[in-house]
């Protein structure tokens, strides 16, 4: 696998990660449950939600190796 799919696979990864956290606190931060379970669900909703940066970064440090190996 190269880098530039590498590249393109974890930036599509960091923007699910966006959206899989919103879609995860909203549904399991309902108003039917309790308070430990809203908490929770928020709670996981971050922590997913976190993962976005991580793939941006990896995706810009594939993409670099990408573009240095077009260079050389």
């Amino acid at each position: 696998m190269s880098n530039r799919s590498i590249s393109n696979f974890l930036s599509v990864a960091g923007f699910a990660s966006i959206i899989a956290s919103i879609i995860i606190w909203a549904t399991q931060g309902g108003t039917d449950k309790t308070h430990e379970e809203k908490s929770h669900g928020e709670r996981f909703g971050i922590f997913v939600g976190l993962w976005a940066p991580t793939f941006f970064v990896l995706s810009n440090r594939y993409n670099t190796a990408a573009l240095e190996e077009e260079n050389n």
